[in-house]
This record gives C-alpha cells, structure tokens and sequence, in this order.
C-alpha cells in the first residue's frame, strides 16, 4: 500500500483564514548603522510574516540570516527601519502587548543563587500575579517541566537542559496567548527534548500561537504547521512543510517483506512502462525511538537518576484563548482588531492642535492588518524610509512629560 505522509507528525489543522493575525509583518527591513549613520549591515531585508492563531511557525535560517534580529523586533527591543508590524492587533512596543507574550531567549539568563521555585515566583510577581494564585502556577509548571524534586535547589548548580526548563516555565508563568522560543531544546538530551516538543504540541492544541526558531530541522518538521526559511535577511522560502518537502517526481510504496522473485516481477512490470526500481531496503526506526524506548524501560526498573524527571501533564492554567494575567480578562485578538477597522472607518474629528500617537497608531495598525501581504518578490510601499516616521512621534516616549517637569522645577 501506500505509505500515508507524515504518518509520525501530529495533525495539524487545514489552514483556516478565519482566525485571528496574531503577527504580521509588511516589509520589515532593519538597517544597522555606524557612528556616522552610514549602513553597515542589512540584518532584515523586506521581510513579509503572517502568523495566525493557534499556529506553531517555524522560523529557520543558518547563523546571521536575520532570525534573532526579527524577534528582537517582534518583542518591541529594536525598532525597524522601514515596514510595519503588529504583535497582538498592536505595536510591539505597546505596554498591553507584553502580558500576552511569553519569551525563551537563546541564552538562560537566571540567577544562579535563586532556586527553581524563587526564579518562577519572581517572574510571577513581576507580572503582579496574586501570591495564592503565583504559588499554583509555579508548582503546577515545576511539574510539567520534570522539575519538582529539585525545585529548592540553586539553578547555579543545574546543567544547560535543566536551566532550559526553567526557562521555559519562567515564559509560561503569565498564561501567555503568543510563546516565542528561541532553540528550545539547546542542550537538552533526547528525553528531555522529546518532553519538551509533547509540551509544545499540547500547548498549540489549546491554542496557543507559537513562533519557534530552532537550528534542529527534525524539530520543525515534527512540530510546525508552517515554515519560514531565511537567508540574508529575506526569507526565501514559506509555506506548509508538505507543500516545501514534497518530491514530485519519485513515489514511494510500502508492503509486506517481500521475497527475492517478487522484486523481480515488480523490476520487470516497471521496465514495460520505461521504469526503474530505484533501491529495495528495509525501514529503519528512528534512533530517537530507539534512544527514549531503552531510557523508558531503566525508568521502569527503577534506576536512579539526579537529573530531571519526566515532566508531568500540562498546567491546567495554561488555558486556550486569551490571555488572563492576575484575574483580569483581555479582549481577544480578534475583538481587539475589529475595534481598531471600527475606528478607521469611524468620521475623524476635526484636528486639534496635537493629535495623539495613539489615534494615529490605531489607524495605521488598522490598515496593517486590513492589508493583503503581497507575493514574494513584490516592492513594498511601506519600505520607505518615512515608515519610521511612527516611531519619533511626540508620545511615543512616556518620559518625556515626567522629564519636562523636572526640567522645569
């Protein structure tokens, strides 16, 4: 019979139009300069980007090709040099954006001194998050991250795989609607690499959007719905992993073993049509496979390990849908978007004196969004050099009233 594709890979949903954008980017371009504003580098070249609601998104490249320089424009830490972006119906420098992200950078930056539990109550608390409700969240995640017995130990004394774990609890504490992972599974042994994609599965099939950018292709192929593959700052390639992986020109059959004269009539049946039997092997298991079966089985035998265990179920804060940080509920992307079309269609009044920034975002998110990305390739209005213009509008800095003041005492 037929060998059915990716019969290993999860199922992922047919593409549905209809949910929300929950990051689009329109000719994004980030030009770095020197001291005497001359362009040094092109780290984003025109890059187009639409990722919707409940996707995992794989964003690929070798090293330097723009990944990193792409997050770090998404989280609102460097600003673009030319196109637009919206993060969550908004820009990515608006405040309200960052309750719903959640953020596992390349690097574990924790302090060593602090224990698993004080690391994740941290982050709780940094988010304003109830203690009674801090205190749940952080045993429910130490749990499913494997991490529960050693959870008073310094994270100082953890090695690379573990310190990710607590990495990537610490991006979950705020129940986020959008996770941007950043090689999730660096440093991690098969098991807990396997554990950690379960994790992300689970956490898409609640809804979750994910962007995951990884250097491990099998991860991708395991993992995302859709796939971005960047070079020189443009991407080069996007689509389903079907739609990038197929090769239509070879077909492959599967069946029973079959003996050494069945290979030969099938040889000569395919020599009548102008046809060649390209090899004749046996299937192999994966030594993924093989690895988590022998590692499972000493588990079962009761073998002590000093290193993490198996994560547990997913915490069941960790709800589908919008995001609720400290027992207050979002509007949904959705909801937010349809305000933001609602006001650009809405008669402006006349112009006072000084518009405020926030109307005149709104109405350029609202258009945005509205906007059909064009194919690749195409030119892009909005790389022109006045797109930046959003960004040094007088309230874009909520400092400057408080320094004002002082200026003035």
């Amino acid at each position: 019979m037929i060998a059915e594709k990716n019969s290993s890979r999860p199922y992922f949903p047919q593409a549905d139009d209809s949910r929300p954008v929950d990051i689009k980017c329109v000719g994004v371009t980030k030009i770095f300069r020197d001291f005497w504003m001359r362009p040094r580098v092109r780290a984003v070249d025109g890059v187009d980007l639409e990722v919707r609601r409940g996707q995992v998104y794989g964003l690929l490249g070798p090293n330097g090709s723009g990944k990193s320089t792409t997050i770090k424009m998404l989280l609102g830490l460097l600003t673009p040099t030319a196109g637009r972006i919206a993060v969550m119906g908004k820009r990515p420098r608006h405040v309200d954006t960052k309750k719903e992200i959640g953020y596992l950078p390349e690097e574990s930056y924790l302090y060593r001194f602090l224990s698993a539990r004080e690391t994740l109550d941290y982050y709780g608390r940094l988010f304003r998050i109830p203690a009674p409700i801090r205190r749940e969240r952080v045993s429910k995640l130490l749990e499913m991250v494997g991490l529960e017995a050693v959870e008073h130990r310094p994270v100082g004394e953890f090695s690379k795989g573990m310190q990710r774990r607590v990495g990537l609890a610490q991006s979950l504490i705020n129940d986020p609607q959008l996770l941007i992972l950043d090689e999730p599974t660096s440093g991690m042994d098969p098991v807990g690499a396997r554990q950690i994609k379960d994790v992300i599965e689970k956490l898409a099939e609640r809804g979750k959007t994910i962007l995951l950018c990884t250097h491990l292709l099998s991860d991708v192929e395991d993992l995302c719905e859709r796939v971005a593959i960047m070079f020189g700052g443009k991407v080069r390639a996007e689509g389903t992993c079907g739609e990038l992986l197929e090769q239509q020109e070879l077909t492959n059959l599967q069946t029973d073993r079959l003996p050494a004269d069945a290979v030969a009539e099938i040889q000569a049946v395919l020599a009548k049509r102008g046809l060649g039997l390209r090899s004749v092997e046996q299937p192999r298991r994966r030594l993924e496979s093989l690895f988590l079966e022998i590692v499972d089985t000493a588990r079962k035998e009761g073998t002590h390990t000093s290193g993490a265990r198996s994560g547990g179920q997913i915490a069941d804060f960790l709800r589908a849908g919008a995001t609720e940080a400290a027992g207050d509920t979002e509007a949904d992307g959705a909801e937010i978007l349809d305000s933001l079309a609602a006001k650009a269609a809405a008669p402006q009044p006349a112009p006072a004196t000084t518009a405020p920034a926030a109307t005149r975002e709104d109405d350029t998110l609202a258009e945005l969004v509205a906007r059909p990305t064009p194919p690749p390739g195409a030119a892009h209005p909005a790389q022109a050099p006045q797109a930046v213009e959003a960004d040094t509008g007088p309230d874009d800095d909520p400092d400057d009233d408080v320094l004002a003041s002082l200026t003035r005492r």
